[in-house]
């Protein structure tokens, strides 16, 4: 299959040549980059269809020897900070430089915090390929005025490139290891490109699966995060696996309602594939923001999520508890708080406005969803 050609182009580079071959840079380079580093790159050695050099963005930083990060990557095959005793493949290619990094590619792989995207697409904007696609393993989203904007649109609109997503139960960790895990690539109308990334990421391994459902399979991505801190919450206050499970049944329920008021294009099969109900169990049994909920919930509140990222995730960052603002910010502009009991209380938590006992106190309740018929998209 010949790369396929977008014809928004929105200024990017134009490159007349039509290569036979795809290449690949990863834009990120954290723990969950680093995996899907590995996966790609044991993919570019045997498909006939892509260049086997795999780029890396690196955010440079200097390590407690002295040394580089990148120059440590590239003489190891080691992201010793992120990744550490995991080889990334000998075509894996550490690269500081962003602009450098995507230049040639012509798949792009976004993984970078959510909340560092809008800077990155900013500095891309005509620096990448006109043929370029792209794909986000980022969870999250923007809130602006005029409501919020998924990660994988920040990228079409600002780099005017179609953009799927990967979503899934994907510890990165266990997957480093290459203990057996599935992942949901959303596409929009392209199958053909959803199955070159399906192509791209699947390995004996890690199991992917095409769903047209780009929204659905984002939110999905994005609000278990939530999720995952009240669970963290209830595991930290010793309340059992029963409460454990009242949470993730509610969490799963505001999830659903929550993805359908905003777009009304979301597939209720959606919630039943890896990125749905599968990612939200792994997340509340395991994962950063259950992690850090748990402690937080021990201290009765009094440590700080910051404090606790810095301690306990050597530059990881927790999406959880942004996310978890983020939505609170669309619930309160559309008047929708009262619908959202769960996602509700755990932004008050978050924010030393309720106590982390309240997580039971509040969503024990029914949640109030919008009738049939209601709002289904933010205006």
């Amino acid at each position: 299959m010949a790369p396929v050609n977008n014809n928004n182009n929105n200024g990017q580079i134009n490159n007349n040549e039509n290569p036979s071959k795809y290449k690949v840079t990863i834009v990120g380079s954290g723990n969950w980059g680093s995996v899907a580093s590995k996966l790609i790159a044991s993919n570019t050695l045997k498909l006939h269809s892509f260049h086997d050099e795999v780029k890396m963005w690196v955010f440079e930083e200097k390590l407690p020897s002295g040394e580089k990060l990148t120059d440590v990557i590239n003489r190891t095959n080691e992201n010793v900070k992120y990744l550490p005793g995991i080889k990334l493949g000998s075509n894996v290619v550490a690269d500081p430089d962003l602009e450098n990094a995507v230049r040639d590619a012509n798949m792009l792989v976004f993984v970078t915090p959510h909340q560092f995207m809008e800077g990155i697409c900013k500095r891309l904007v005509g620096k990448i390929r006109g043929d370029a696609q792209a794909i986000s393993l980022i969870k999250g989203m923007e809130v602006k005025k005029e409501g919020p904007c998924m990660i994988s649109t920040l990228i079409s609109q600002q780099l005017g490139v179609n953009c799927c997503v990967l979503m899934g139960a994907n510890i990165a960790n266990e997957i480093a290891v290459e203990k057996f895990s599935e992942a949901t690539v959303g596409y929009r109308e392209n199958r053909e490109i959803a199955d070159k990334w399906v192509q791209l990421f699947s390995t004996p391994y890690f199991m992917v699966s095409p769903c047209q459902d780009v929204e659905g399979v984002e939110l999905c991505g994005t609000l278990k995060n939530v999720v995952a801190i009240a669970a963290g919450f209830v595991d930290g206050l010793d309340m059992g696996n029963n409460t454990k499970a009242a949470i993730m049944r509610i969490g799963l329920k505001e999830m659903k309602a929550f993805s359908k008021l905003l777009f009304s294009s979301v597939k209720d099969n959606t919630f039943f594939e890896s990125c749905g109900v599968a990612d939200l169990i792994t997340t509340c049994l395991g994962g950063r923001n259950r992690k850090c909920a748990e402690a937080f919930a021990k201290n009765g509140g009094k440590r700080s999520f910051d404090e606790l990222e810095a301690e306990m995730l050597q530059g990881q960052k927790l999406q959880g508890v942004s996310t978890a603002k983020e939505v609170y910010e669309v619930l309160k502009h559309k008047g929708w708080l009262e619908m959202f009991p769960l996602f509700t209380t755990v932004h008050e938590i978050c924010t030393g406005r309720l106590p982390p006992s309240a997580i039971v106190e509040y969503s024990e309740h029914a949640p109030k969803f919008p009738l049939v018929g209601g709002p289904t998209a933010f205006q």
